[in-house]
Formats: structure tokens, sequence, C-alpha cells
């Protein structure tokens, strides 16, 4: 399942290339496309195995707190999400929450709280869990509600958190409440919380259909210290935007990932499967569909890899990110349709694989930034462009 074509491409750099390479070594030994029963344990196993062999080190930044780079490399994440969807999608989500759970703590934490936290995400000794979405406040994050009130060298936080990924097996959270400062985004600011927090508890175990640990959560008077505040008051939305930022595109590369690999099984059903006298790779109507399954592939790789390398480069990757997300993700939901398709009843029988990435691509196509949010960001981007260019 090695694709080693895409490495020719202009985006990458030689260091990309031996990655590649050596992920996909690992992860053939490492990693099984079984579904597990007991998911909070597997994805333990996994942030430990991630760690000990030195994969998380590229979701940390500075080499002095663990990391490999002294900036997170977007192309080493992407590529890395994209390998490891292939071969499990909790694999590709126990790395992914490592690097999205902690990149506040990269982008904007304290030298304290980043020597505190980061090197243990990088070995996979702690999990790190993003907490941002509300019951009500889901894409308009600037409505959210979860307050922290400023008490001595403490806030008090109050409030609740939904669908947060690694609910239940975080040994922190990243978790962003209304501190008052200023109406709307401007009011909003980012936190440090340890599990053993008092005030704070897992309110509900919540299950999907592609079980990974997400849980709701809630604070209850819940002191955190003045000290565990990351950044300045009031820069929360800020840096939720930033990390985001870093994150988005590689939610594109696991959706490349998923897709590729349904490809993969399209491609062996269709070339092994007999009928009338033939193979289903000799009608062209299969023949047609495995045309645009390709088609819609590369078109998605493209926009990914050139989303990683822009902001490699330093640039604001807003509009590209969002662009890659929307196309990656709904074309692999298209790809792996076609390919549960191609393979007849076959194809909905619990614990193939077509099956199972039928259930792990479609939360992609939700999870930070929905489809239509998307969307709005792509008009924004082009109606703003268009007014300067006027």
């Amino acid at each position: 399942m090695q694709d080693s074509a895409q490495l020719n491409l202009p985006f990458f750099e030689s260091k990309h290339e031996a990655l590649s390479k050596n992920l996909h070594l690992w992860a053939k030994t490492h990693l099984n496309d079984i579904d597990c029963p007991d998911v909070d344990a597997h994805c333990r196993q996994l942030v430990g195995q991630l760690g000990r062999d030195d994969w998380l080190k590229y979701c940390v930044a500075g080499q002095e707190n663990g990391g490999l780079y002294s900036q997170i490399d977007n192309r080493s994440i992407c590529l890395i999400r994209e390998i490891l969807a292939k071969h499990s999608g909790l694999a590709d989500f126990a790395f992914a929450m490592q690097g999205l759970g902690s990149g506040a703590i990269s982008i904007a934490g304290s030298k304290e709280q980043k020597e505190r936290y980061l090197p243990k995400v990088s070995k996979g000794q702690s999990i790190a869990a993003f907490a941002l979405s509300e019951p009500h406040a889901g894409s308009d994050v600037a409505a959210l509600s979860c307050e922290a009130t400023l008490s001595g060298d403490h806030y008090i936080l109050n409030g609740e958190k939904t669908w947060i990924s690694n609910g239940g097996i975080a040994d922190f959270y990243v978790v962003f409440a209304r501190t008052g400062d200023a109406p709307g985004s401007r009011g909003i600011s980012a936190f440090i919380v340890d599990k053993d927090t008092d005030g704070f508890e897992i309110a509900e175990r919540i299950h999907v259909i592609a079980p990974h640990p997400l849980a709701r959560i809630k604070f209850t008077n819940c002191a955190v210290p003045v000290s565990n505040r990351i950044g300045n008051s009031g820069e929360g939305f800020k840096i939720a935007m930033r990390t985001l930022d870093i994150f988005r595109t590689s939610v594109a590369s696991a959706a490349l990932g998923f897709a590729k690999r349904a490809f993969h099984e399209a491609l062996e059903r269709a070339k092994t499967r007999k009928i009338f006298n033939g193979h289903l790779a000799d009608f062209q109507i299969t023949q047609v569909k495995l045309a645009e399954m390709a088609t819609r592939i590369e078109s998605a790789e493209l926009l990914t890899y050139k989303a990683a390398w822009l902001k490699d480069q330093g640039k604001n990757v807003t509009k590209e990110a969002a662009m890659a997300k929307m196309t990656s993700t709904e074309n692999a939901q298209w790809v792996i349709d076609a390919a549960v398709q191609m393979l007849g009843a076959l194809g909905v029988v619990s614990g193939v694989i077509v099956e199972r990435l039928y259930r792990e691509i479609r939360a992609l196509r939700i999870y930070e930034g929905a489809t239509e949010v998307q969307m709005l960001i792509i008009a924004k981007s082009v109606l703003e462009n268009h007014r300067i260019n006027s």
C-alpha cells in the first residue's frame, strides 16, 4: 500500500521520503485492521507505541521539549496521518489528538508549561485533549458559555464541553473558557486542566459509529491556577484558531489515507472478482468508477499537500486548509462509498475493511469544522480577496 509517487511532488524534501518509508514499515509491523473491543485500552496502547518509537516527536514543537523540530512540520504531520489512516483509524486518531491536544502549549505555552507537559506528550506518557466544543457552541466558537472567573491566584471554571476526543482517558485538557475580557471571541482564554483537578468530571461517555474515546466533560467550581492559563487573558480564540490551522489540513490527509486504502481494496476486488466469463475490472462501468476514484484522490492529494507546504513556508493557509479539508473529506466519502458498492454484499459485512472505512470517514466531514463551515471560510476569503483587488 505504500504510495511513493506523491513524494516526487515539489512539496516534499528528502526527510519526508525517509519518514514515509520508515513509517510504512513500522505500521505494517505494529498495526492491524481489527476493531478492538476495549477502545480506551487500545488507544492508550497506541499512544505508548507511537511515543516509544518516536513518532509523537513530530507532534511537539521544540527539541528542548521532546519535539523533532523547532516548529511543527505540517507536511510530516500530514504524511504520518495519511499512512496511519491506511492501516488503522484509531492509530491515526491517537497520533492526531496528541498533536491537537497539546498544540496550544506548543504554540503559546510558557516555558514552564512546555517543560511540564510536552516531553511526556512526545514520549506517549501523557495523553492530551482539546476541549473547545460545547452543547450549544460547535461551529460558532464565539458562542461558547463555559466561564472562568478570576479569584486570587486561581480561575474558577464552570460549564460543560462536549464531543471531546480522548475524553475519559486524557491526562490533561486544554480548555477554552470565557473570562469576560470582551464580548464574542475576544473574551475567551485557554487553560490547562489536569484530570485530577477538583471540580472536573467526566459527565458522560459518548459512543459513535467509529469507536474512539469521546466524552462530555463538566466543570463545577473547578479551581485552576493562573499559571495554567495559556498566553494572555482574552487570547484563547486566537490560540484555538492557530492550533486548528495546523491540524485542519491533517484531517484532509487522514481522509486521503482512508480513500487510498478503499481504492486499493476496490482495485483488488475488481481484478480478482470473476463474473460473466471475465473479471469485474473488464467492464467499462467498473473502469469509469475506478477512473473517478483515482481522480478524486489525486485532486484531494494536491490540495492537501499544497496547504501543508504553504503552512511550512510561514503562509496563512486558512483558505487553503479549508479547501483541502472540504475536498479531501467529501471525495473520500465518495470513494469509500464506491468501494463498498464494488464489493457488493461483502462491503457491508461488519469487520470488512471497506465497512470499517465507511464508518471511519463520516465523522471527518464534521469535526474541526463541518464541510458547510469550510465553504463559508472559502467564500469569505474569495470575497475579501476580490474586494482588495478590485
